[in-house]
């Protein structure tokens, strides 16, 4: 559904790209499919349909039939022009070789960690479309048949999306593949959030045995195996099983029958077996992706790639060369003309999800005087970025009192115009901020694309995002459960750590990735240890009440709940009393160096082992009365030791981090890692001083520049500018 434009809500402006139709090379293409009638309920099936594969396949080629040629010449009336090169024949037959190959990686290259990313529109220079809709339809063959060799024979599948250009036509395109895949039923919520899609399964009744329950911890074995989910935590993350899928020998069954469908009134009364959320979060509007989720949760790495690959099985199987124009519509357009339209029905879902978040609000505020209508007299505005958000202003806070005049970019806009929709980027809180304060509200809700993250603004203006947000929501977490276990990312601040102490509460620094801190905090509750709060500083929190789900609006919800109650209480300080006792640093900078290499993690390996024996070897020598000098080194000068005043961190579970002694009590901090999935060393440092990681950073650039991690290794250095010069100086003296 479009959420509607209300006098509050700014205006969009700018200039709106050209649109193309993703993958296709059409302007303004129709969606794919059309439901037969807008009804919930299914109209009993049609004849079983055919098969679109030919049953006898003419025998493939030497060669893959997608890979042969014929000359072009111009012999005949609109032929081309002698010179124009070959012309690739349409594939005649399964695609196999080292056409197969090719087509294997193109899918591989969409794998995100436990999403699926890329680029969906064409008009960017140097970024050509990767997630067609042909690709999009063989994924969606595969969850169908992923959700079947689970066990599920039927299965019933929601899809939503954001606003993005490419939406409209991804989803009908993945909707066909569901069905071509067997699914018995698929509802398309048309605008949707990621948490609301993971809702669709919980509000149907179909996630009684997920993360809140105590019988998950013994009954998951669905999307992410029981195994991984209890493994023990590891400083260097041991434990975690292969993929089994990895290597081809325990993959999905491609050729599963299609099922039967069930009778309408019992498909009508079943919950829905998976869900799928088509976006790419903060990316900018040319990029989408896809989201899954079953009753245990989101899918993981693991399956991501096992999907991935039965999605490149079954575009082979069809002969279907993905990424090429003719080769796509050809099959789609034929699948299309074959498909059921039984199965499919469109179903807004936000009114239904809406509902839910305000009884939460109504729950959590318990108002004796105004149970139903516990916001009345706060005034409050949300800045939805032009994405998905805009209804949680209309409808979840508006129907419960509140004030939301002054909101802003609440109209879905698949451009952006306004600014990136993501609380980490410094316009979208600006916006957020400005917004609280030409309004006079007392509060304010920043929330990302498909508001799954979400950021605070209290009545000064002031941005509670990263650690500030995280700080917040331990305070609230902890009175509900004193001395919990709250984890975090790895890059979470010394004086975020000192509050959660100061709380009562125990603090885990774990990895980067809202996924692996989500991951942390499941496997310490399922060994016995408390843990109510995972977060990560990009916005992204969950909390063991709500599915262990990261949902921006549910972090929101408890956002608004506590303001409330300390208003009702008498609390003039509002939320940002309960920050109080938040030490911040005098400055926070973060550095990436690009890896210039095919194997970039043996690289960025072979960095850090280096980077700790040279923090350990300083260390050693301060201990034993040296001021440790400097080391000979294969670069381009000495070597220079690190400061004595540095010394590493007693658990750390990626790269290194190092505790820096800055003097009359001051401490900062300095962290070298690798990224998760690109090329990079990420160095992220906090210091009390001005200036302060400006110079710790100059001493790992001079480091890095004089060969420290090894001679002639290929580094970018040219992010860290001149650091490496002022820091190499500063250890000379």
């Amino acid at each position: 559904m479009a959420v509607s434009q209300r006098p509050l809500a700014a205006r969009r402006s700018g200039t709106v790209p050209q649109a193309h139709a993703p993958g296709l090379g059409l302007r303004g293409a129709a969606p794919l499919l059309r439901p037969r009638r807008p009804s919930h309920a299914l109209p009993s099936p049609l004849a079983p349909r055919a098969s679109l594969i030919p049953a006898s396949p003419p025998p493939p080629a030497a060669t893959s039939p997608a890979a042969a040629s014929v000359p072009l010449s111009n012999g005949g009336l609109g032929g081309p022009a002698a010179g124009a090169g070959v012309l690739p024949r349409p594939p005649t037959g399964p695609i196999t070789g080292a056409a197969l190959g090719e087509l294997v990686r193109k899918f591989k290259r969409l794998q995100n960690g436990s999403d699926i990313r890329g680029i969906a529109l064409e008009g960017v220079p140097n970024e050509p479309v990767t997630l067609s809709a042909g690709a999009v339809f063989f994924i969606g063959v595969a969850f169908a048949r992923w959700l079947r060799s689970k066990g599920h024979a039927a299965p019933k599948v929601s899809v939503g999306r954001d606003p993005r250009l490419s939406g409209p036509l991804l989803e009908s395109a993945f909707a066909a593949g569901l069905i071509h895949g067997g699914a018995a039923a698929v509802h398309l919520f048309g605008l949707a959030t990621t948490p609301a899609m993971f809702y669709s399964i919980v509000l149907s009744g179909g996630a009684s045995k997920g993360p809140a329950s105590p019988a998950f911890f013994s009954t998951a074995a669905s999307v992410a195996s029981a195994a991984k989910r209890a493994a023990p935590l590891s400083a260097d993350g041991a434990g975690s099983p292969p993929s089994s899928a990895a290597g081809g020998s325990a993959g999905t069954n491609t050729m599963l029958p299609p099922p039967p469908v069930p009778p309408a009134a019992e498909l009508a009364a079943q919950p829905y077996t998976g869900a799928v959320m088509l976006t790419a979060s903060h990316l900018p509007y040319n990029a989408n992706g896809l989201k899954f989720f079953t009753a245990a949760g989101g899918l993981d790495k693991p399956d991501i790639a096992e999907l991935l690959q039965s999605a490149a099985a079954a575009a082979a199987e069809a002969g279907v060369n993905i990424g090429d124009p003719v080769s796509e519509q050809s099959h789609l357009l034929a699948v299309a003309l074959s498909l059921d339209p039984s199965r499919l029905a469109r179903l807004p879902f936000l009114p239904t999800y809406s509902a839910s978040l305000r009884d939460l609000i109504k729950r959590g505020v318990n108002s004796p005087a105004n149970y139903h209508f516990p916001l009345l007299g706060c005034h409050v505005v949300v800045d939805a970025g032009n994405g998905s958000g805009g209804f949680f202003a209309e409808q979840v806070l508006a129907p419960l009192g509140a004030d939301t005049s002054g909101s802003v970019f609440l109209d879905p806009d698949g451009t952006f115009p306004n600014h990136p929709p993501n609380p980490e980027h410094p316009a979208a809180m600006a916006s957020g901020a400005a917004a609280v304060k030409a309004s006079g509200a007392e509060l304010g809700i920043v929330f990302d694309t498909d508001v799954d993250r979400s950021a605070i603004v209290d009545a000064s203006g002031r941005e509670i995002n990263s650690n500030r947000f995280i700080a917040l929501m331990s305070a609230v977490v902890l009175r509900q459960h004193p001395g919990t276990t709250i984890v975090t990312d790895s890059v979470t601040s010394n004086g975020l750590a000192d509050f959660i102490a100061a709380l009562g509460g125990k603090h885990m620094r774990y990895k980067r990735g809202y996924k692996n801190v989500i991951g942390a905090g499941v496997r310490l509750n399922a060994q016995g240890e408390d843990c109510a709060l995972m977060m990560e500083t990009s916005g992204h929190g969950a909390l063991r009440e709500n599915f262990f789900l990261d949902d921006g609006a549910y972090l929101a919800v408890k956002a608004i709940i506590e303001h409330v109650r300390r208003k009702q209480e008498g609390a003039a300080g509002g939320l940002a009393e309960l920050l109080a006792g938040l030490a911040e640093p005098a400055e926070s900078r973060e550095w990436r160096v690009r890896i210039q290499h095919a194997d970039f993690k043996a690289v960025g390996g072979r960095v850090l082992a280096a980077f700790h024996d040279w923090v350990a070897a300083a260390a050693q020598a301060q201990a034993q009365g040296h001021d440790g000098g400097h080391e000979g080194g294969g670069g381009s000068g000495v070597v220079p030791a690190a400061p004595a005043t540095w010394s590493l961190e007693s658990v750390n579970h990626e790269g290194w981090r190092v505790n820096m002694d800055e003097g009359q009590g001051r401490r900062g901090w300095l962290l070298l890692r690798q990224s998760l999935h690109d090329p990079l060393l990420v160095l992220n440092c906090e210091s009390e001083l001005p200036g302060g990681a400006e110079a710790a950073a100059g001493r790992v650039a001079a480091w890095l520049r004089a060969g420290g991690a090894g001679a002639e290794l290929p580094l970018d250095l040219g992010a860290l500018g001149q650091l490496g010069a002022a820091g190499a100086a500063g250890a000379a003296k």
